[in-house]
């Protein structure tokens, strides 16, 4: 599908602007009553005000009901949290019902149509883009609940533009990203803004500005989709040039969602000059913005005042939790003087899903979609002679790693059959993604499986040579804590060294080696081998590769720049779920084998 820009776009103000919304019911007098003291006539006039309330989610993640498909039960985990757009819905009308709808905004930060089986299936199984195909269960549910504008995360790119094209088109608020340009024209390839007027009896109208920021790195990610259609510049770059636009257009109000998190840090190193992580920064730098609603980093943030550099006034930031189990609240107090509308204060604050029940009328919009998906999971597809499980998987060599492993070889190798690829040997990279993963000994569904790849990524080969699979090798290393010799090892604080997560620790399947975690992070990769014999740095390899980290995601080296041998849109998940279903029985002997363990000046740790 073409990047045309949508109709609506032209309309606007300035070519390729955004969206602009006039027609938001007048305020109750309640609102924005004048209150008149007991002095004289014409004087001791207090000025108006209007108090306004933005609320905001963000990250998530096709996440409609509080229900785990994995786990086929209600979702759970050990702070008691709920998840699920339902559940917004119910915390939404209550925040409506007590400030007045028509005093209120819902906004999101992104990445809505990836995430859980249910994104999957209206994407792969019963797509959208089909012919006469469904409403997006995720469409129906933010068109119902009354969303605003929502900005575009780095996932809603994960399915193609075709399927991320029909989604919008499905949506009856604006998609947002005024860093998302087409490549050849360099405008905005979705609307940058979004501008809603609330109306205040006996005063002007009061003029909020929505900017919406994406993630630059999605040119690093989904670069399969995006490179030559989009390019994405940095967020501070772009809301030093949108945000005096949109005072300019009379705003009196300017509230960033940006799908960026506040850390000023980047999973991709230095393979982008733009920064992953500035929700801060744009604070920060850029004058004229009165609150960010943050995205992105799926961490907790209540309420975080940043000072901008240039004007000294107090930016306010708040991050919901991720999948619904959050909303912000962001509290404006605004006052009439000297012609025009001021912001007097900002105070932002969160709202806990796991205090209301489901909204009945989200329950009835989406049951059958629901349970069309939870029947579609519990497929049984195979049997295993026996439990796996990823409890272990962080630092043993594990059997349910291995498996995916396996897959991606036989994957690549069938797939290069026949080029002049074919005779190099095949290994394969694969991560401890989820720590609670288990396929259990019988029937084995699709529900497994996924449960043990729960990102939608594809598989890529590419061709590396041993010296820099060495060294790439030695960075994952640097996912574990130094750990002297004689000191007690605990394996809760053994993994995660500088707060690298599970999913940037790689298996290397097909290469023998220990990982000496007495030493220090670049020289701990002993005895590498292949066949049994020391690792000639000159040697070539096929390299089986998620699309996360062929395209330089965790920042892992070489891989990136690697030369690519071949690709494909079929998610590994997938992939897994055929190679299980064409086996039938799922036995650890047909893939599993001890390639790594941790040691200590050569001695194994366990």
């Amino acid at each position: 599908m073409p990047l045309n820009r949508r109709k609506f776009l032209k309309k606007s103000a300035v070519t390729g602007a955004g969206v602009a919304l006039t027609g938001a019911v007048a305020a109750p007098a309640a609102q924005a009553a004048e209150v008149k003291g007991g002095a004289a006539k014409g004087a001791g006039k207090r000025p108006k005000r209007y108090s306004l309330t933005v609320m905001g989610t963000t990250d998530l993640h096709g996440h409609v009901f509080n229900w785990d498909y994995f786990k086929d039960a209600e979702y759970s985990d050990k702070a008691g949290n709920a998840q699920g757009l339902a559940r917004i819905s119910t915390l939404v009308n209550q925040v409506r019902k007590e400030k007045g709808r028509c005093n209120t905004l819902l906004l999101d930060a992104g990445d809505t149509i990836q995430g859980t089986p249910l994104t999957y299936y209206y994407a792969k199984v019963d797509p959208i883009t089909a012919k006469g195909g469904p409403v997006h269960p995720m469409a129906q549910a933010m068109n119902a609940i009354g969303y605003d504008a929502v900005a575009l995360g780095n996932h809603e790119f994960n399915y193609g533009i075709e399927t991320l094209r029909k989604f919008e088109s499905q949506c009856r608020f604006p998609l947002l990203g005024a860093n998302a340009l087409d490549a050849k024209t360099l405008k905005p390839a979705f609307p940058p803004y979004f501008i809603k007027k609330f109306h205040v009896p006996g005063a002007p109208p009061v003029k909020v500005a929505v900017l919406g920021l994406t993630n630059p790195g999605i040119a690093i990610w989904d670069k399969a989709y995006v490179q030559g259609k989009l390019t994405f510049p940095g967020l501070e770059e772009q809301a030093a040039k949108w945000v005096p636009k949109l005072r300019s257009m009379g705003a009196d109000v300017v509230i960033v969602s940006a799908h960026s998190g506040s850390s000023g840090t980047s999973s991709y190193g230095d393979q982008l000059p733009y920064i992953e992580n500035s929700a801060a920064l744009v604070a920060q730098q850029v004058p004229g913005i009165d609150a960010i609603l943050v995205g992105h980093a799926h961490v907790e943030i209540p309420e975080l005042k940043v000072t901008n550099a240039k004007t000294g006034k107090t930016v306010v930031l708040s991050e919901p939790l991720c999948y619904a189990e959050r909303l912000s609240l962001f509290d404006f107090e605004l006052v009439f003087e000297k012609g025009k509308w001021e912001v007097e204060s900002v105070a932002a604050s969160l709202r806990n899903t796991n205090a209301v029940a489901d909204d009945p009328r989200i329950t009835k919009l989406l049951s059958d979609e629901h349970a069309t998906v939870v029947k579609y999971v519990n497929q049984v597809v195979g049997t295993a002679t026996e439990t796996l499980t990823t409890v272990e998987a962080r630092y043993k060599d594990a059997p349910i790693i291995d498996l995916i492993t396996k897959v991606q070889e036989d994957v690549v190798r069938a797939a290069l059959a026949g080029t002049q690829y074919a005779s190099l040997p095949v290994i394969a990279q694969a991560s401890p993604f989820s720590r609670t993963s288990e396929i259990p000994a019988g029937n084995v569904t699709i529900r497994d499986l996924s449960s043990l790849y729960v990102y939608d990524n594809t598989l890529v080969a590419k061709l590396l040579t041993g010296a820099q699979l060495r060294a790439y090798l030695e960075y994952s290393a640097e996912y574990f804590v130094q750990t002297a010799a004689g000191a007690v090892v605990d394996t809760e604080k053994l993994t995660n060294a500088n707060n690298r997560p599970d999913y940037n620790y790689d298996y290397v399947s097909g290469l023998g080696y220990e990982i000496d975690v007495a030493q220090a992070a670049g020289s701990r990769i002993k005895n590498l081998t292949y066949n049994g014999a020391a690792l000639d740095d000159a040697q070539q390899f096929v390299f089986a590769v998620n699309n996360y980290r062929a395209n330089g995601g965790g920042a892992f080296p070489h891989v990136a720049s690697a030369t690519e041998l071949w690709s494909e849109s079929t998610e590994i998940r997938t992939r897994i779920a055929e190679w299980v279903t064409a086996k039938g029985v799922l036995d650890p002997k047909d893939f599993a084998s001890v390639d790594w363990k941790l040691t200590r000046d050569g001695t194994p740790v366990f």
